[in-house]
């Protein structure tokens, strides 16, 4: 891992570079902050447990409404037990979550509402249920025609929350995945291939985009491996967590993230309801 340093020293740079270019130092600021929290929660849980795991790598894109793909650490070897599991796969989305909400908070009362007006570059956004509640308790009833045009720093919270709703997807080896497995052992299969249908059927009735990621789920996640003890269970307050996790995935899940599918353009301003020029 010491030979890579530079390796994950260059990608988080790079990354930073590319959230600048897309949104602007705020923004940078607030979604690397998001991210690396997320993933350093799961890099020192490993270590609390003695999985051997890497440092964060960071995915740097510029051509995307983000400005990147994202983080991940890659972990060798199988987990010990059940609440080994748990606790690991639990550890990012928590910190991640938590580190995302004074941002949505700020960035909500740094908005502005303004007068909603259709063009080029316009994309709609969809709406996580934690964003209606806060918006409603921030800003009150928003008249129509009209909509909250983001402060980077609630678009970071944003698409922190479409991160943690992604990875919270009780599927394979997402963090949703580890989470079910640790509950359910190997009934959680049945739990797996639900999943995936309801994926698919959101894809045919309602958002197409919801087809490449199911594709993805059934290449890469279809299977989990099971700890060394697949016997000892979680107690009471993992339990607890688990409940936990789940409220956080309904509040943060959006059926329609871009509504629209329109291109959007990298030197937008964000908007909640659009990203246009």
């Amino acid at each position: 891992m010491r030979n890579r340093l530079w390796l994950h020293i260059l990608l988080f740079f790079l990354t930073i570079c590319t959230t600048f270019f897309v949104g602007g130092p705020l923004y940078s600021l607030a979604i690397m902050t998001i991210l690396l929290s997320h993933e350093m929660g799961h890099y020192f849980m490993t270590r609390r447990y003695g999985v051997p795991s890497t440092l964060p790598y960071f995915i740097p894109f510029p051509m995307s409404p983000f400005g990147t793909f994202g983080a991940l650490i890659r972990m060798k070897g199988n987990m010990t037990d059940r609440k080994a599991l748990f606790d690991i796969g639990v550890a990012g989305p928590l910190a991640g979550f938590v580190v995302s909400l004074p941002f949505i908070i700020l960035g909500i009362k740094l908005s502005k509402v303004e007068v909603v007006v259709n063009g080029p570059g316009f994309e709609q956004l969809g709406d996580p249920l934690l964003f209606k509640i806060l918006e409603g308790m921030i800003v009150g009833e928003i008249p129509r025609s009209f909509d909250l045009v983001l402060h980077p720093f609630a678009y970071a919270g944003w698409v922190g929350l479409f991160v943690t709703a992604l990875n919270l997807l009780p599927v394979g080896q997402l963090d949703g995945g580890h989470v079910l497995y640790s509950v359910f052992g190997d009934r959680s299969r049945t739990v797996y291939r639900m999943v995936i249908v309801m994926l698919l059927a959101l894809a045919v009735f309602y958002n197409p985009g919801w087809l490449f990621v199911s594709i993805l789920l059934l290449i890469f996640g279809r299977h989990h491996p099971p700890p060394f003890d697949t016997e000892t269970g979680l107690d009471t307050k993992r339990k607890v967590i688990a409940v936990i996790v789940l409220a956080i995935f309904v509040l943060s899940f959006m059926p329609a993230p871009f509504p629209e599918f329109s291109n959007v353009n990298i030197f937008s301003v964000f908007k909640k309801g659009a990203i246009f020029r």
